[in-house]
Formats: structure tokens, sequence, C-alpha cells
């Protein structure tokens, strides 16, 4: 795609490269008046191996950002430009996605684990059930609740089913990123320099990095049983990362990295505290900013890093996440999107897609209007629980995404809100916002163009058309419906019998292991203490839930059996290290 040359004078550019979770682009804007020059785009595909799983090729999202790097520059020559106009380079990528590698080939140790991905829902219950504890028990060091959708619990899975991440792990040669990190790895590093970096965005979404200090947290890695040295360092949203190492665009800093939401939030200018926005794509977003103030959530709201410039005090936002389906057109129809579950700010992944109301007068238009107040409806959920964390009430609430084109539903949004909604004149604002931080790093001023007051000219206002009473009457209605997705539609005995049967599991597994133990050791008094130390690993199995694989653990075993009893009592002190979890599980499948 491209656009005519500006008759500015000018011959500053700045791209930004935007990684989505459906595509990858490469854009390039004018640096005097923000016009979007040219951009490349290409599809990304998305593989479900199983049921809940959404994975995606590393090596794919790297060669097509390269391919859009290349197109998008190939066409500077035609609008009169040159790829040396290009003066830095921007990143905003898709958050969460997890991706794990080994630095001495630079190959993927598996596919990247996709935000919305669900598989790892086993380990956040075990979590939970075995701490004894509840969803937001890490909230004060991390902002954000125990749930499939951050990297750390992805990461752990990784561990425990993957042979190859455990080895590379052990031999130190794995490394962990989000989509960012990956990029910056490949278009970064060189023969002498490797670059293993992210910015504070998109680690606070790792659930490992404190929230506060903005660095790795250890008990956070403790807890989820992951080493810090896989990790990437930490930077600030804005400064220069490295230099492009090859291509049309080599020695060409790259100046910013955001996490796509936050990139969207600097796009839309929103910069003071008490201003959002939200972005409706593959998912709803909705980030808030809370300025330099810290706002922990009381109603199931993530608290996160909006952006950092530079040496600055980071600014942080809430955040919440509803993944929604792009549908359109009620007559006391209402309709639950929860596809994939509810996220923010219930965090049930158990709830269920729901149509309520239908009678014998429902058209299909009923439904497709009832679809698209569903998505309304959670975003009203959430900006009423952002005023009750906040203590601030919202008046504008600027829209992107795809649906930012969609009237009826602007409308609606306005409607059901109950505050004005407004879209921008360039629809583009992830990008931007991934520009405009690049530029700040370079030197190149952009935010004093005053784009806000520009493009508030240009952009369309939607007031909302309906009473209050009526407002909140709808509403109530809609929460009930929200209430009966969370009744399960699973039969009772299927769930007495799976419940049975991981009772069975964990006992069988405990049993098994115990008497392999007391087998391997005898009823010898001091051998018999070793054998009673590792079972009381095993009971108090979650102190420690890292994967042994069977060569390990026999290796373990045969080491401690020629010893002396002295020595080995010596080494059981320490035996919980090991994993009590993943130690019954071996022996149940042994």
């Amino acid at each position: 795609m491209t656009n005519k040359k500006s008759n500015s004078s000018t011959k500053k550019l700045v791209g930004a490269i935007d990684q989505g979770t459906s595509s990858s682009r490469f854009l390039i804007f004018n640096a005097e008046n923000l016009e979007l020059i040219t951009y490349h785009q290409e599809p990304i595909q998305i593989l479900t191996p199983n049921p809940g799983w959404v994975e995606q090729d590393p090596n794919e999202i790297l060669e097509k950002t390269v391919l859009c790097m290349e197109k998008a520059v190939e066409q500077l020559g035609e609008l009169g430009y040159d790829k040396s106009d290009i003066q830095v380079i921007g990143v905003t990528n898709q958050r969460e996605t997890t991706i794990l590698w080994d630095k001495e080939t630079g190959k993927v140790l598996h596919n990247a684990i996709v935000w919305l991905d669900a598989r790892t829902q086993e380990t956040v219950d075990f979590l939970l059930r075995q701490f004894n504890t509840h969803r937001d028990c890490l909230q004060e060091q991390c902002g954000l609740p125990l749930s499939t959708y951050f990297s750390a619990l992805k990461i752990r899975w990784l561990i425990d089913n993957n042979h190859n991440v455990r080895k590379a792990i052990k031999e130190k040669r794995c490394l962990f990123g989000t989509v960012d990190s990956w990029l910056l790895y490949n278009l970064l590093s060189d023969g002498k320099n490797t670059v293993h970096v992210t910015d504070v965005t998109n680690a606070s979404r790792t659930m490992l990095m404190n929230i506060r200090s903005l660095k790795w947290d250890s008990q956070l890695c403790e807890f989820f049983s992951i080493p810090e040295h896989i990790l990437p360092e930490i930077k600030s949203s804005a400064t220069i990362f490295g230099y492009i190492n090859k291509g049309l665009l080599q020695g060409v800093p790259v100046g910013a990295v955001l996490g796509d939401q936050q990139a969207a939030l600097v796009g839309q200018q929103c910069l003071a505290k008490g201003t959002a926005k939200s972005t409706y794509g593959t998912g709803c977003f909705i980030l808030y900013n809370t300025g330099e103030d810290l706002a922990y959530s009381r109603n199931g709201l993530l608290t996160t890093v909006a952006y950092k410039w530079n040496n600055d005090n980071a600014v942080y936002a809430l955040e919440v996440q509803t993944i929604a389906a792009t549908v359109k057109d009620t007559g006391g129809v209402y309709f639950v999107p929860a596809f994939s579950g509810l996220f923010a700010p219930y965090w049930r992944s158990d709830a269920r897609g729901l149509i309520m109301g239908m009678t014998q007068y429902t058209t299909k238009a009923h439904v497709v209007r009832a679809a698209l107040e569903g998505i309304c409806y959670q975003t009203r959920e959430i900006i009423d629980a952002m005023y009750d964390d906040s203590g601030v009430r919202l008046s504008k609430l600027k829209v992107d995404g795809g649906m930012a084109n969609n009237k009826l539903f602007l409308q609606m949004l306005a409607n059901i809100v109950g505050i004005h909604v407004s879209t921008p004149g360039l629809f583009e604002t992830t990008a931007l916002g991934a520009a405009l931080a690049a530029g700040k790093a370079k030197g190149i001023d952009l935010f004093k163009l005053e784009i806000e007051s520009e493009i508030e000219t240009e952009m369309s206002l939607y007031i909302p058309r309906i009473q209050g009473k009526q407002r909140e009457e709808n509403f109530s209605a809609w929460k009930k419906a929200v209430i009966k997705s969370f009744e399960s539609l699973t039969p009772p005995f299927i769930i007495e019998h799976k419940r049975m049967q991981e009772q069975k599991t964990n006992l069988s597994s405990r049993t098994i292991a115990w008497m392999t133990l007391t087998s391997v050791f005898g009823t010898h008094s001091k051998k018999f203490r070793v054998a009673k130390r590792i079972k009381a690993a095993l009971d108090n199995r979650l102190k420690r839930f890292r994967m042994l694989d069977q060569d390990e653990f026999q290796e373990m075993l045969k080491s401690l059996s020629q010893q002396s009893p002295e020595e080995q009592l010596k080494a059981s002190n320490g035996i919980d290290t090991i994993g009590g979890m993943q130690l019954a599980n071996y022996w149940s499948s042994a």
C-alpha cells in the first residue's frame, strides 16, 4: 500500500514493525506530520494442534516480518524517498506469546504458544489447590492474577512437557522471549554481540517481573520454578535497543519496543492520568492510564506497565482482555461471548458462550445485534471496575481496531457505557505509538506535533442516546445472563467420575513412588529415614515442581543408593528441590 508523497520538504521517516496475532506489518511514517507513507502486510498462520491449543511458527513470524520490511522499503523510491531517510524503527507486538530457543543454534525448541492458548489451565488449578491460595496471590508483586493468559504458565508447561527444553535449560542453552525478544534477537544480533532484550511493557505480562522495581523477581521465578538465566534483559520502552544487522535497513537503529496495546495507548495519545482507550480486534483490550500511581484492582483487572521513557518514571495502566467475536445487529436476546471463557473481571475459564431470551420471533438480526451488545456490556463492566479501582470517572473512551469502523457498534457502545466514544482520524494507532516512542529515543520529538488536537478535528464522536434508567435495566439483565454462563453443562456423573479418577491418580502416584523408594533403600533404619524424607518431599510436592525425565530420576536414585547412610541423609536434606509433583507423575507413568 502506498500514499502520494507529501509536499513537505522533509526527508525524515520513522518505521514501525507491527507484529500481531493474525499478521505482520511494516509501516513508514513521515516524521514531520505523521502521515502514513506506505506499508506492507503479510498474514501469519495460526495452528491449533489440540482443542484449546493455539500456536504459531516463530520462524514464519520472523520471515514474514523481514519480508514486510523489505517490501515496504522497496516502495519508497517511486514515492520520492530513499531507504536512508528512515531514521529509526519502533517495534510493537502481540504480548504474552511465548517462545523458547537454543542460543547456540538459534533454532526454536517448540512452536510459539500464543497468548489465548488455554492448555495451562490444569497447571493453574494445581497451583491454586496445592498452595491453598487464590488467583490474586501474586498481585502485589506482578499485578496479575494466576491465569493461562500469561507467559510464566506457558514456560512452565514447556519445561514440564518438552525434554529438549529441559535439556537446553540444564545446559544453559535455552533462552525465553516474547515475540519482541525473538525478533530483536534475530534482527539485531551479529557475530560479536547477542541481543537478548525486552521492554517493561512486555516483561510486565509474564508474571515474572516485579511491577514496582521493573526487574525480574527471584521469588516469582521460584514460585514457577523458572530459572532466571533464560530471561532477557529488561529495558525502557524508548531507548536504542541496537541496529538492524542485515538487509535493506542494515544499520538503522531500533529505538522503541512496546506491547501492542500499550503502543495503541500511546498512539491514541492517552498520556494523561485518567485517559483510556479500547481496541476491538482479535480481542477487546481496554487500557486506562493511572499515571505514576500503581492501582491494584479489587475487581479482577490487571495492573500493568503502560510505558517507560528512558530514565523517566514508569507509567502504569489497568488493562483487561475479553475475547470477543466480531459479529454484528435485539428483542430481549442477550449474548455472552465467552467462547474461551471470561477473562477480566471474572477470570472464569469455565464460562461458556450463551444466547439467552430467544423466542419463536427471534431472528438472525436479533442474535447478531445481541452479540454486538455483549461486547459493549463487557466493556461497560471493565470501565465500571476501573472507576471503582481508581476513583476517576472517564468522560470519553477512545476506540480503535477493526470494529472501530462499525458505526452501529460505536453508537451501541456509547449508549451502553454511558460516555462519549471517539475514533481517531488515523486508525493505525498501534504502529503510530511505536513510531512516536522510537522518535523519542532518537531525539525526534514527534509529540511536539500535538497530534491529539489535529486528530481530534478528524475523529468521529458518538454520544449516548438512551436514558440512564433504561441503560441500567438492560445492563442488569445482561449480568444475569453472565451468571448463567458459569453454570456447567457437563452432566454431574461425568464431573464425579473425573474427580474420582483424579483422586485415584494422585493416590496411586504417591503409593507407587513410596513403594519404589522403600524397595531401593530397604528398611534399614538410616536408609529408611532417607526414603521418608523423599516421601515428605512428595507430599510437599509444590515447593518445587521441575520435571525430571526418567534417566535423571534413575541416576539420582542410583547415586543415593551407593552412598553411605550418613551421606544419604545429608543429600536428602535438599531432595524437595527436585520436584514433588513430577516425581509422582513419573512413577504413575513408569
